[in-house]
């Protein structure tokens, strides 16, 4: 199951989840991307969206106003739907146009391959390989790793600290994949101090102990934070 929360009110670029990007609007676009891997609904907080997502054929829903974060949204999503608790749930975010549709199968894949074996709390993401401008970038979320390839932190800022001149950074991909159990207890977690600081919702389950799976890929897509990322995206498709 794909879920893509969609939110109109964007604080820093509002309405980007309906810009047009090579005639068709970025939310959609996003859903079309993954729509052959699984079933997509568009898990939205306005009539407007759910309105354009039916015009070109997407299923959506609508979902309170006051969530604070995506996964929040699709949590409420997955409880309409009432999914089953070991349903396999993809938050792909809307502003991700040109996400790879194969980065979304194999976190799928890992995530089932988790709950096979067991494993109590089922959530997992990607990353990539970035150099050090791109490191720079405060849009693009940075992750430092444990020796299993569990998530020890994210942040906007530049981690590691580079001091002794040979680090290695790693580019986080902003599609998160969780048991429909799992979700639901991510969700019931208390806010965490740092998850505020950094407006990094993932941070919550670091603060309660909770394992990240990463699941390193190779991805040359981008999301859109800016209207500049909006204009390199409409070049592609000139």
């Amino acid at each position: 199951m794909i879920i893509i929360p969609a939110r109109l009110a964007s604080t820093r670029f509002p309405q980007k989840v309906l810009a047009d990007i090579g005639g068709l609007p970025m939310v959609v676009r996003t859903a079309k991307a993954v729509a052959h891997l699984d079933r997509v609904v568009v898990a939205a907080d306005d009539e407007k969206i759910i309105t354009i997502c039916k015009e070109f054929g997407v299923e959506a829903m609508l979902t309170s106003t006051t969530h604070k974060s995506g996964t929040d949204r699709i949590n409420e999503c997955a409880n309409i739907l009432n999914l089953a608790d070991d349903e396999i749930i993809v938050n792909v975010q809307a502003d991700e146009p040109f996400i790879e549709p194969e980065v979304v199968e194999l976190l799928m894949k890992k995530l089932q391959n988790l709950q096979s074996k067991n494993e109590p709390f089922i959530m997992g993401s990607c990353y990539n390989a970035i150099n050090a401008d791109a490191a720079n970038d405060p849009n693009l979320v940075k992750v430092v790793l444990d020796s299993e390839n569990n998530a020890i932190y994210f942040s906007r800022s530049l981690i590691p600290y580079n001091r002794s001149g040979r680090a290695t950074y790693f580019g986080h991909i902003g599609i998160y994949g969780f048991s429909k159990k799992s979700l639901k207890e991510f969700c019931a977690l208390s806010d965490a101090p740092i998850e505020d600081i950094e407006g990094l919702e993932q941070l919550r389950a670091i603060h309660h102990q909770k394992k990240i799976t990463m699941l390193k890929v190779t991805s040359t897509g981008f999301g859109i934070d800016t209207k500049e990322d909006l204009a390199r995206a409409v070049e592609i498709f000139l």
